[in-house]
């Protein structure tokens, strides 16, 4: 429930905190004083809109803050967590704080427990906090959206559960049906697109590359074509370091004199024998180059220019594949790997069509039982609301009056199952039931949607109702059972209600007027908490426009205590 509202220059209002609480709050005043300024600060608090047309006349801009009292562990508390906020320790349960300002750019900034957060933020915890009915909002019930979820509301769980299992399967029904479809009306493309896959594996099979073969052919290809000059330059190299076929002298030759002169003094320093001694090992690593030499020779004497011819001729096969689908072997072994398993995937068409086709007609079925099995509930859950509304219509001075709640099945099913949900009322005796878009006032549709609250309540609890001016173009009697119903709903939720009628005020169990001050420039608002005579004058000025008359004032006393009676045999009840 929403604990405090502060707001500072919305409107005519400069600054104003309004306390709420547990129960039935009302909130009057003056025309013009700003009472559906209240609404508009709890509609910023929700994610409402932004307009810079709100702000205070001379002012930059305009903030609202709100506390609320929530369940510690509770959906808000743990999206509050999620999006970077914080709720307080209260009790048992958490405070948890919003706040919207609006500049006059049109910007709009958001607090989230403590942290800046998206506004939607504040859209998606209004959806768990507050229900909000104003002007705007019957329109809202005129739809035929709204009306099934009224129903809906009512049906209660059992209702909730099946559209559930509906809801999950009629979802499966839909994917199914859809992959069906798409392999049905790609039936040739896909077939066009298998024949080419085949033409594309065959293609690289009969030239069966393999990994890293281009690059090896190209090393032996340069090998082949350069042979006579690697041969020239080995043997050169050869001959200079190990002679075979010369009596010149080479590298070994003379490593071994010098070897040798060393050796002969080496007895006079040991540093020439260390000398020596390395001179020995680089002249048998020469030599040992030399013979790996010998033997590279050896392998260029074999016939080098058929070799090159063969691998000029793979090369060329290599290079056909390369150009389509290269530009290396291992892009050219990936498509024919993922060719393969998309062939698979496409070949298996046929069995995957005949699979979908029994799948989707055993999710019809599914889908058609549940769908009937909601249209049951539904239609119970009608005649029931039905009745429980129009028992409460009686009271609020529509005694003729009928609300007839009429499911129909559609063609065509949907998330919500097949029904159509009409809310039909007949306001007196031989008239035919109209649907309430039609057939109802705006004052006739205040007192519907109240009532269908309160039936609805009982079953399905909201934390805060509010209603802005639900009591229009009622007054009398009917004012005073609107009264009561709004305390019934108190009982069991937070209900704030802007109201200009005495009758429905005095019911309330916390009052604050909206109270307009002037100093000849600027208007101002403040909110007062009104106890005692503050009270009963407010009271006889809302009765009759005048706030010490002995007659209002009587009447007003009169009316308290007719709501005193209400609030302790309801208790005692």
């Amino acid at each position: 429930m929403i604990e405090e509202i502060g707001i500072r220059d919305l409107g005519v209002i400069a600054e104003a905190t309004l306390p709420l609480g547990a129960g039935f709050t009302a909130i009057t005043g003056e025309t013009g004083a700003g009472k559906t300024m209240v609404v508009t600060a709890l509609g910023l608090l929700l994610g409402g809109r932004a307009d810079s047309g709100v702000i205070r006349q001379g002012n930059e801009s305009t903030s609202v803050d709100g506390r609320w009292i929530v369940p510690a562990d509770g959906i808000v508390a743990e999206r509050v967590r999620e999006a970077g906020g914080d709720v307080d320790p209260f009790g048992d349960d958490a405070e948890l704080t919003l706040g919207r300002s609006v500049l006059a750019s049109g910007r709009s900034r958001a607090q989230v427990g403590g942290r800046s957060a998206p506004v939607g933020v504040l859209a998606e915890l209004g959806e768990q906090l507050v229900v909000v009915h104003g002007q705007s909002d019957q329109v809202r019930l005129r739809s035929q959206t709204a009306q099934r979820d009224a129903l809906d509301r009512f049906a209660g769980e059992d209702l909730a559960a099946l559209l559930a299992d509906y809801r999950a399967a009629f979802t499966h029904y839909l994917t199914n049906v859809a992959e069906r479809d798409i392999l049905i009306d790609e039936r040739d493309r896909r077939a066009a697109e298998a024949d080419d896959l085949r033409l594309t594996i065959a293609e690289i099979d009969s030239v069966d590359p393999q990994p890293g073969e281009d690059d090896e052919l190209a090393v032996r290809a340069e090998r082949l074509t350069n042979v006579e000059d690697l041969r020239i330059a080995a043997s050169f190299a050869r001959e200079a370091l190990s002679a075979e076929e010369s009596d010149a002298p080479d590298v070994v030759t003379l490593l071994d004199a010098a070897r040798r002169q060393l050796e002969r003094v080496a007895s006079h320093d040991a540093e020439l024998g260390t000398l020596g001694e390395q001179i020995a090992s680089t002249s048998y690593a020469i030599s040992e180059i030399a013979l790996e030499l010998s033997s590279y020779l050896a392998g260029l004497d074999t016939d080098g220019a058929r070799e090159l011819e063969i691998i000029q001729e793979r090369r060329a096969e290599l290079g056909v594949l390369l150009r389509k689908y290269g530009p290396g072997i291992d892009e050219v072994l990936a498509t024919h790997e993922t060719g393969n398993a998309r062939l698979l995937e496409l070949d298996g068409d046929s069995d995957r069509i005949e699979d979908l086709t029994r799948i989707v007609d055993e999710d019809a079925v599914r889908v058609d039982e549940l769908a009937g099995r909601i249209s049951e509930t539904r239609l119970a859950a009608a005649a029931r609301l039905g009745e429980a509304v129009s028992a409460e219509l009686t009271a609020l001075a529509m005694p003729d009056a009928i609300v007839v709640i009429e499911v129909t099945d559609q063609p065509e099913l949907s998330q919500h199952g097949r029904d159509s949900v009409v809310f039909l009322l007949q306001p007196h005796p031989g008239t035919e039931p109209r649907p309430i878009s039609k057939g109802a006032s705006g004052g006739e549709l205040s007192r519907v949607m109240l009532a269908i609250e309160v039936v609805i309540a009982g079953r399905d609890p909201v934390p805060t109702f509010v209603f802005d001016e639900v009591d229009a173009g009622v007054g009398g009697s009917a004012a005073i059972e609107i009264g009561r119903r709004l305390a019934r709903l108190a009982e069991t939720a937070q209900v704030i209600v802007v109201t200009h009628l005495a009758q429905v005020a005095a019911f309330a169990t916390n009052h604050l007027a909206v109270v307009k001050s002037s100093d000849g420039t600027v208007t101002a608002s403040s909110v007062r908490q009104l106890t005692g005579p503050e009270r009963v004058a407010e009271m006889a000025r809302l009765l009759s426009g005048l706030a010490d008359s002995d007659s209002g004032l009587a009447h007003a006393e009169e009316l308290l205590s007719l709501a005193r009676s209400n609030r302790s045999s309801q208790v005692i009840g």
